[in-house]
């Protein structure tokens, strides 16, 4: 497995040749450019500081050990929080001014697998330009670290995850007493990692009763961790038992977050950030600057990226407010967020980004805020889902050869729709065909020859047809 190298980081199984998988020598060259980097970028004189956080996995330890030994070589002020999540660590660069932040996880990918995420000193990922700049570094490897009497030292600091939860009770739209009236009862699958222990935490502070499954952070993931309906099947069948008003599944760093109703059926990863938005917008005023003195009202804005559901577009519009789209990854997301000053944002798949909290995708931010709508609305959540509108998206691929000219195939699909008037079509990441009633949406893998086609319709059969369609008009064109 060839190691993947991003704007956001590094990504690789434990194991094999250096440059092949993330090794220890991979570790120490990335860590090194990124500390060289930041300690370019501060605004102060003297040794830069760094949070360094990390998930569940078996190989945490030696990752991090790589890491804070390498940021000490750099002459680094390291902030050990041990045992994060990525929100809280991204939180915990902020709350401590540091200048940066590593979060050592590789999300929901396997067991084997684990990668360094870069902040920025506002606890936020790298900028696109950052990134290739850090990348750039990585690979002329012209380091310089410290002499023996500037090299750094580590300072270990475990109150992070009590300052996380406080911030989400202290957000404006968290009625943590109404939480705790209602009386609520969930189930949650942490897939032992380190929701397991941050998250039973949240819930004792918001009153709510709950049972763990997967609890014990072993790093030994009891399914695959990505929070899809295929491998939640544990969890499913013990909110079928009828003992619960909920059912939360988080994946390894806590950013990620599904919900299952009281019946045991999906709520719909997708419909997180569409339900958390729905009572966000419901209960944001809109702002109101005075222009010639007299008010003007602001419409309320929310942006999610291109491959997820068009039910966030509805539900804001219901609202009177506006949808933006952006282009797939969180940076490019809390970019976009940024720029029309977005009150809610994220993914489809089950990212929220709140930027009352802060702007990165947050597990605790959305339950805390979903808990709250459900005891305002006093409603089961298998009714909630059926308050929105219902989509469904297949999600496939097309298998190119190493040599194939994406770029020129997704340009020459642009063209055939540009001229349908019953078409709109958006071309800042690969290619999105938007019709009334359903969409297409095929961009390319940066780490593989494939482009990947994501549809969307009223029913899984027409998502997959339109998708299809789409796909044999790659194949013609071959």
């Amino acid at each position: 497995m060839t190691l993947i190298k991003s704007i956001s980081g590094i990504r690789g199984t434990i194991g094999g040749r250096p440059g092949d998988t993330l090794n220890p020598l991979d570790i120490v060259k990335f860590t090194t450019a990124y500390a060289t980097f930041i300690s370019q970028k501060a605004a102060h004189d003297g040794p830069v500081k760094i949070v360094v956080g990390r998930d569940g996995r078996i190989s945490g330890p030696m990752v991090r050990d790589v890491v804070c030994g390498t940021l000490v070589g750099m002459g680094c002020e390291v902030l050990d929080i041990g045992y994060a999540t990525t929100p809280t660590t991204e939180l915990a660069v902020r709350m401590s001014g540091a200048d940066g932040g590593i979060i050592i996880t590789a999300s929901h990918n396997p067991r084997q697998w684990n990668a360094l995420k870069l902040l920025n000193g506002e606890g936020e990922f790298l900028t696109d330009a950052d990134g290739k700049e850090v990348l750039a570094m990585a690979e002329k490897e012209q380091f310089e670290y410290a002499t023996v009497d500037r090299i750094g030292h580590v300072t270990v600091d475990h109150s992070f995850d009590d300052r996380h939860i406080q911030s989400v009770l202290d957000l404006r739209l968290v009625d943590a007493d109404l939480v705790r009236k209602a009386r609520f009862t969930v189930c949650v699958d942490s897939i032992n990692s380190v929701g397991g222990i941050i998250l039973p935490k949240l819930l004792e502070r918001l009153g709510v009763g709950f049972k763990f499954l997967n609890a014990e952070v072993t790093g030994e993931f009891a399914h695959n961790p990505e929070p899809l309906e295929k491998n939640l099947t544990g969890i499913m069948d013990e909110m079928k038992t009828g003992r619960y008003d909920l059912g939360i599944v988080v994946d390894p760093d806590v950013d990620r977050l599904a919900f299952i109703c009281e019946d045991g059926t999906m709520f719909g990863e997708e419909y997180t950030l569409v339900s958390v938005a729905d009572y966000v917008l419901a209960n944001t005023p809109a702002a109101a600057p005075v222009a010639d003195g007299s008010p003007v009202s602001t419409p309320l804005t929310t942006v999610s990226n291109l491959s997820s559901t068009r039910a966030l577009r509805d539900v804001t519009e219901r609202h009177g407010g506006r949808y933006a789209a952006a282009a797939v990854g969180e940076v490019n997301v809390t970019t976009k967020m940024k720029e029309v000053g977005a009150v809610i944002g994220g993914e489809g798949n089950g990212g929220v980004i709140y930027p009352e909290s802060h702007y990165g995708r947050d597990a605790l931010v959305g339950i805390a805020l979903f808990l709250t709508s459900l005891a305002k609305k006093g409603c089961k959540v298998s009714e909630l889902r059926r308050t929105f509108p219902d989509y469904q998206i297949a999600k496939n691929r097309i298998d190119l050869t190493p040599d194939t000219d994406v770029d020129a195939i997704l340009r020459k699909v642009k063209d055939m729709f540009a001229a349908d008037p019953t078409a709109t079509v958006n071309d800042i990441d690969g290619v999105k065909i938007d019709f009334p009633d359903r969409w297409v949406h095929l961009r390319k893998s940066n780490t593989e020859p494939i482009i990947r086609v994501y549809s969307e319709a009223a029913t899984m059969e027409q998502a997959d047809e339109i998708g299809k369609r789409l796909m044999q008009v790659v194949y013609d064109m071959q």
